[in-house]
């Protein structure tokens, strides 16, 4: 299906996407040991977290003016240098000041590798077999929850909370040399381009019904998914009766699972269609949904089969819905687009989160979590309003009026 150059351009971008994602998640299962360190509350700790998000929504919003003015390799060698250096000075802060500020740079330049990573998959590889790469770039996933977290939580119990850190940035930095060998140059979407005004880039999303159509869409299955996402591991243990020790097998178990099944969603989804393979998949959401915010204290396995199913079909129904918001614009304005989109999908999980947190309330005297139920209805009742807005998005590739043909690694390399 792909070629040699592909294989190795899915790769290196897998890698990129695996760096900046176990950047992210090793913060959650740090928690307890971050606030006994530097002796901060559990809202402060939240600030750690949300600072990263909060800078990189506005990071991806200000990316959008300048994503497709210059050669995407560029582009990532710049953001993922500075992410590696944010990295490694998280890793050198000493109190907790340094490291809201460490955080606060990894996000301004985190938050746009996820919107380069999809523009050049999207450039490099054709609408038609567009899922089966996203499958392959979802498996940065897996292997984030299988392998990088349970190594960055082994390292910091060895050593200190500073390792995984330190280890990660080291290892990106690596990377870079990587990219600068692998990756080709990909100038072919700065041919044909007009100059605009400055306020084009946003003025001219907001005329394309199409692409706002497209950035309602995601905010809506992100919303969905990040009501339930950061407090998944709390119920587990105030509701399910989860011993904390136990919530690395829930990682672990559901990244195994997904390495095999995102690649074959990918698949099904170039094979069925994009939209259908959406609408199945995000049904299907709706059954882990309501499991998981009505979980009582339950065997092992049985938690486990419903973080698993969560896993698979919500990473699943995102290997669709990326391909079809990366087929609603040209290759001369995809990175842009695509910067809005990673704008849209940080700006729209730190308001669920926070929606989330007013609604759920922790009962004094058996400590579960009460209302979760109500956000799990909220979830459900965004993923219908998600379905009914997936069919009103039209790809303009792999039509007659897409305009531009897809761009291959191998048209990258002869410009």
């Amino acid at each position: 299906m792909f070629n040699r150059q592909e294989k190795l351009l899915l790769a290196v971008l897998a890698s990129i996407q695996f760096s900046s994602i176990v950047d992210f998640m090793i913060m959650m299962p740090l928690g307890p040991q971050l606030m006994r360190i530097f002796g901060v509350t559990p809202h402060q700790f939240g600030l750690l977290v949300s600072s990263y998000t909060f800078c990189a929504g506005l990071s991806g919003f200000a990316a959008a003016f300048f994503m497709d003015k210059y050669d995407r390799k560029k582009n990532l060698l710049f953001f993922f240098v500075g992410f590696s250096i944010g990295t490694i000075a998280c890793a050198m802060s000493a109190n907790y000041e340094t490291l809201l500020l460490a955080r606060g740079l990894t996000g301004v330049f985190g938050g746009v590798l996820s919107s380069l990573v999809m523009s050049i998959v999207s450039d490099a590889i054709s609408y038609e077999r567009r899922g089966a790469a996203m499958g392959v770039i979802m498996t940065a996933f897996s292997l984030a929850s299988v392998v990088g977290v349970p190594v960055s939580l082994y390292l910091a119990n060895i050593w200190s909370w500073h390792t995984p850190f330190l280890a990660l940035g080291i290892l990106s930095l690596l990377l870079c040399g990587v990219i600068w060998k692998a990756v080709p140059e990909m100038r072919a979407h700065l041919q044909n381009q007009v100059k605009e005004p400055f306020h084009r880039t946003i003025t001219r999303i907001l005329q394309n019904s199409n692409q706002v159509k497209a950035l309602v869409f995601m905010a809506t299955v992100i919303f969905g998914h990040f009501c339930i996402i950061p407090f998944m591991s709390p119920s587990l243990v105030a509701n399910a009766g989860l011993a904390e020790a136990q919530l690395p097998f829930v990682y672990m178990c559901g990244g195994v699972f997904t390495i095999f099944t995102s690649p074959f969603i990918g698949r099904l989804a170039d094979r069925f269609g994009k939209h259908k393979v959406f609408f199945w998949g995000a049904l299907a959401t709706l059954i882990p949904y309501f499991l998981l915010t009505h979980l009582v204290p339950a065997p092992l396995p049985w938690i486990l089969a419903c973080t698993s199913l969560l896993f698979v079909v919500s990473g699943g129904r995102m290997i669709p819905a990326s391909a079809m918001v990366s087929g609603t614009t040209t290759p001369q304005n995809r990175g842009s687009f695509m910067a809005i989109v990673s704008c849209v999908q940080q700006l729209s999980s730190a308001i669920a989160s926070y929606i989330a947190g007013i609604i759920i309330t922790k009962n004094d005297s058996s400590g579960r979590l009460d209302h979760f139920d109500v956000v799990g209805y909220i979830a459900i009742a965004t993923t219908f309003a998600a379905i009914y807005l997936s069919r009103r998005i039209q790809a303009i590739e792999g039509t007659p009026t897409a305009g531009a043909s897809p761009l291959r690694v191998d048209d990258s390399l002869a410009h």
